[in-house]
């Protein structure tokens, strides 16, 4: 099946470039071209992409924006977004991962790569591993940083009573950077058994993959981060 990729940049010789790469893949083609998040969204819903590759800084409408747009509406719920910047920032990546998008890339990457990101995030995987998240996440916070939006914060910690004690226990596992092989040996269980645990608790708060489930703990206080 040949992945459907979107391209959201605003400068057009970086699109031109990432067309060349993409095209060139038997398994992947770009279906479409934004120079602005706007135009981003509404591309998305028109040529109904597998992935959007997004810079996060556009004019008008940033990637930010956009993401956060696309993750919101319902018709758009299998479109994955990877955004890509040249500013690796700790802040841009914990926006990212909350806007809804799957990962996170830096224009600098090599690229085998992006093809890669793009492979990951269509299979509806997470980019970001969860260790790599939960310490971007931590550091943010400890530094001061907070999440902004206090009626998502509040939805998602009340959303936290629907997970069984179980769910809510492989959440917190999730949230160390644990793999479902690793919570599985924790818990005694298989790893089948936490694979459908993580699944439902997804389910239930609104995650599109494992990245988010883990920006989740942290947004609704179920996980805090140590402060060293």
């Amino acid at each position: 099946m040949t992945i459907r990729v979107l391209l959201a940049d605003d400068q057009t010789l970086l699109r031109s470039a990432f067309r060349v790469l993409v095209d060139s893949e038997p398994d992947m083609e770009v279906v479409a071209e934004a120079a602005d998040g706007a135009e981003a969204v509404a591309l998305s819903r028109s040529a109904k992409p597998d992935v959007v590759l997004m810079d996060i800084r556009m004019p008008g409408t940033d990637g930010l924006a956009a993401t956060r747009m696309i993750s919101a509406d319902p018709e758009l719920a299998h479109v994955r977004v990877v955004m890509l910047t040249t500013f690796e920032v700790d802040e841009y990546v914990v926006q990212s991962l909350r806007a809804g998008a799957s990962g996170f890339l830096g224009k600098g990457a090599e690229p085998d790569e992006l093809l890669n990101a793009i492979r990951i995030a269509a299979a509806g995987e997470a980019l970001l591993s969860p260790v790599a998240t939960k310490g971007l996440i931590a550091k943010f916070l400890a530094q001061g940083g907070g999440f902004d939006d206090e009626s998502q914060t509040r939805v998602r910690s009340e959303r936290l009573g629907a997970l069984t004690v179980r769910e809510r226990e492989v959440l917190v596992l999730v949230a160390g950077g644990h793999s479902n092989d690793e919570i599985a040996e924790r818990l005694e269980v298989s790893p089948l058994t936490v694979k459908t645990h993580v699944n439902r608790a997804m389910a239930k708060l609104g995650a599109r993959d494992r990245a988010q489930l883990v920006v989740i703990a942290y947004e609704s206080g179920l996980v805090r981060p140590r402060v060293e």
